[in-house]
């Protein structure tokens, strides 16, 4: 059986990341020259950093700090 993709992964994982209070998004990224998950975040907090898992099946995860962030027309 074939691994799922990042993007299944994120997929996955994004309505429950995206249900705690201050993160403003997700997306596929590079940390340190490898494939993650990047959670972006208004304030990262030692709430998030607590509650956002470290790695999702097996794909490492980074938080950034991003600030708000709005739609633009």
């Amino acid at each position: 059986m074939p691994s799922p993709t990042l993007n299944t992964i994120l997929e996955r994982h994004t309505p429950r990341l995206m249900s705690l209070p201050g993160v403003v998004g997700t997306a596929e990224g590079q940390c340190a020259g490898k494939p993650c998950i990047l959670v972006l975040v208004e304030q990262l907090t030692l709430g998030l950093r607590q509650a956002i898992p470290p790695e999702l099946e097996g794909i490492p995860v980074e938080i950034r700090g991003t600030g708000r962030i709005e739609a633009g027309c």
